[in-house]
């Protein structure tokens, strides 16, 4: 495997981008769906939340070019990185993902190593990033522990049917 190059997306990624965070959303979402049931799923996530994630990443491209790039790896874009700049020193690293089929090779770790650098660069002095505790985001637990992140608050969300 060669080196990751991290570089700013082209008009042409932005196809490629979408179809990244639907594939690693897609067993994320199944889990809350079953979770919550199918009525309270429709009720939270109306319409296809796939989409709207895709929409979502694809708008934080767009809109803030200089806070976001892909991870490409022998030619084909493998991975992106969002992350914000806080007026607090607070970095926070947003959307992200692997392709799952590019997936435990460590190029999570690396793209989080490339954003934390940036971070440093732009005179960050802390860097946060939000996941969560269910099995489905235990891979991207893994890997932000392993570049040092530690988990600080844990976070609950309860529902209930009136």
């Amino acid at each position: 495997m060669s080196e990751p190059i991290f570089r700013p997306a082209r008009e042409e990624d932005i196809a490629e981008i979408r179809r990244i965070a639907k594939a690693a959303w897609e067993p994320i979402y199944a889990h809350f769906r079953a979770c919550l049931g199918e009525d309270l799923w429709r009720r939270e996530h109306p319409g296809d939340p796939l989409e709207g994630k895709a929409d979502q990443v694809e708008g934080q491209f767009r809109r803030r070019p200089d806070e976001a790039f892909v991870v490409e790896l022998d030619g084909r874009v493998v991975g992106f990185c969002t992350f914000g700049l806080r007026d607090n020193g607070v970095g926070v690293i947003g959307n992200n993902a692997i392709d799952p089929a590019a997936q435990g090779q460590g190029l999570g770790s690396a793209q989080y190593r490339e954003c934390l650098g940036r971070m440093r660069a732009a005179g960050m002095v802390y860097a946060t990033v939000h996941t969560g505790l269910d099995p489905s985001h235990a891979a991207a637990r893994r890997a932000y522990e392993k570049v040092g992140f530690e988990q600080v608050r844990p976070h609950v969300e309860y529902f209930m049917k009136l």
